[in-house]
């Protein structure tokens, strides 16, 4: 007989999700950079950071579609072929137990070997973590510094939940941005893989490195976008 969470991730098959986009391309960024990749972009996020690259993904945009937990699932494993599954958005798990259910779901396909989720830094992972056991499944938390506008909404307890195969991500947009991703880190030890990010147009790429290697952060890994590099920073579905 199938146990209770089971049987509740069998109940939710059915509900819908609003959406923004699923396509296949590569990981641009992170430990999985370069593999194939099936995205799956829900559509809502509860932030709004100066520098996002995805405002079609939230309000006053408009979901693009919607699907049930069931057809994303049957869409990812019938029409695409990468063993990686990139749970993306907006905020992918604002949804809650709808969230975990699908994150759950897409688990469960036999070829998939991974499921990372992009989380936003200001939601609780712990019941995400409780509701989901898979090992496929793994957390890269983008943590939300000073220049984005919305480092006040930050849940700093994450940092003691993620474990050796998350990532926590920081995108640092100034010398101050750099300064804080370095407290926070002293601050909030974690597990987690810590990543920095450049913005381009205020962070070159070649001053983030300089600045790492003066700080001695040899346990933090550059992050470099490679769909940026690849293609047109603001083409969709790549």
């Amino acid at each position: 007989m199938p146990n209770k969470h089971q049987q509740e991730s069998a109940d939710l098959s059915s509900a819908m999700l609003p959406m923004v986009e699923i396509f296949e391309t590569v990981e641009g960024e992170g430990t999985r950079a370069g593999f194939p990749t099936v995205f799956v972009r829900l559509f809502g996020c509860n932030l709004r950071c100066v520098w996002c690259d995805t405002k079609y993904s939230y309000p006053p945009a408009e979901a693009e579609f919607k699907m049930s937990i069931r057809d994303i699932v049957q869409q990812v494993e019938q029409q695409y072929k990468s063993a990686y599954v990139c749970l993306t958005g907006g905020e992918p798990l604002l949804y809650g137990k709808r969230s975990a259910a699908l994150l759950q779901a897409l688990c469960e396909i036999e070829r998939i070997r991974d499921v990372h989720v992009e989380t936003n830094g200001a939601i609780d992972l712990a019941p995400f973590l409780a509701e989901v056991q898979s090992e496929k499944a793994r957390y890269i938390m983008d943590y939300k510094l000073p220049d984005s506008g919305e480092n006040g909404t930050m849940v700093h307890h994450n940092f003691e939940l993620l474990r050796p195969q998350d990532e926590v991500k920081f995108v640092i947009a100034s010398d101050r941005d750099f300064e804080a991703a370095v407290e926070t880190l002293q601050n909030y030890p974690t597990a987690a893989l810590p990543m920095f990010s450049p913005v381009w147009e205020s962070m070159p790429p070649d001053r983030l490195v300089h600045k790492m290697l003066e700080s001695g952060l040899s346990g933090v890994k550059l992050n470099m976008q490679l769909h940026k590099i690849i293609w047109d920073p603001a083409k969709r579905g790549v």
